[in-house]
């Protein structure tokens, strides 16, 4: 019975998987940004969203499980100097994955899979978009407050003639 065995095999052995989600986590760290298969995304996001969570302490003990995963001290060192002093104070969510269609030869669903906090563009557009919202448009309401008086006014006039 495969009760709660939940996560996708890709299609390969255990140690094929391991070695790919590793390569692949140390790709993202190094690029930031990496294209791939959505279902190699979703694996990859379950695969290192812990790791980074767990480069936030920086310890030898965490050092050592880090890399007893990624198996390349130069990414662990980027992991734990640069991408943990960015996503510090952020409480999980660390990566994104964006939708790009489908691929030509086999038409397997293609996306690009990145760190949050390193896509400059992205960063702009949230700081846009922090502004207050409500419901009621603002044009709306003020340019129905300013025909309004003038109306009253030239009804005004016209009971005065």
């Amino acid at each position: 019975m495969r009760h709660n065995k939940k996560f996708n095999h890709l299609g390969r052995t255990n140690t094929h998987r391991n070695a790919m989600l590793s390569n692949m986590a140390c790709s993202l760290i190094k690029h930031k940004r990496i294209f791939t298969t959505t279902a190699k995304a979703k694996a990859l996001r379950v695969y290192v969203e812990p790791l980074i969570t767990k480069s936030k302490e920086d310890t030898t003990h965490s050092r050592r499980v880090v890399f007893s995963y990624l198996q390349d001290k130069f990414v662990v060192t980027e992991l734990f100097k640069e991408i943990a002093q960015k996503i510090g104070d952020r409480p999980g969510g660390y990566t994104r994955i964006i939708k790009t269609g489908n691929r030509l030869g086999d038409n397997a669903a293609m996306c690009f899979i990145e760190l949050v906090d390193y896509n400059e563009n992205m960063l702009k557009d949230t700081a846009a978009k922090k502004t207050s919202k409500t419901r009621r448009s603002r044009k709306k309401s003020t340019a129905a407050v300013a025909e309004a008086p003038e109306a009253e006014v030239a009804g005004e006039e016209k009971a005065a003639e």
